[in-house]
């Protein structure tokens, strides 16, 4: 049963990963190429992009999934942050660029560009990596409560 649970959060980690390095990019290009007009039906569907991709990673890194789930996404990000401090060509041609390429993915390109090179992509994936360092993230639920049922409790209340 634990490794379904591994699994699991694997495939979410998956996603994860796409939300952030698709979503967060083509939210953050949408935001900035919409900066310079008045606050308009795209602003606002950009801001609500980054809305949901900053929901999606919260409950990834502060959920009761399997570790793997935050694990996956800050490997790729802190990956990718250091191919470009070694090599900064190489990073930034994983970016789709080519006119071939369908536009929304450009765009997405474009705005990973962005939170590659600003250090975002960096903080984030230091971010998602804490919870992976904690013993508790890794142990099921069930395995706390069959130690607790191994105490008696009494009936005549505690210290307070």
């Amino acid at each position: 049963m634990r490794t379904l649970r591994h699994l699991g959060g694997f495939v979410l980690g998956l996603v994860a990963t796409a939300a952030l390095l698709a979503g967060a990019g083509w939210a953050v290009q949408q935001a900035m190429a919409n900066t310079q007009a008045p606050a308009g039906q795209p602003l606002w569907i950009a801001l609500g992009a980054m809305a949901a991709v900053g929901l999606v990673t919260g409950l990834v890194t502060a959920g009761r999934v399997s570790p793997l789930a935050a694990f996956v996404p800050s490997m790729a990000l802190l990956a990718w942050t250091v191919v470009y401090a070694l090599d900064m060509n190489r990073a930034l041609s994983f970016i789709p660029a080519e006119p071939s390429m369908h536009q929304i993915l450009r765009d997405a390109g474009a705005g990973a560009r962005t939170l590659l090179t600003s250090g975002v992509y960096a903080l984030l994936g230091v971010a998602m990596f804490i919870p992976v360092l904690m013993p508790s993230r890794w142990a099921r639920r069930d395995d706390y409560e069959d130690e607790d049922e191994d105490y008696e409790e009494s009936r005549q209340g505690g210290y307070y």
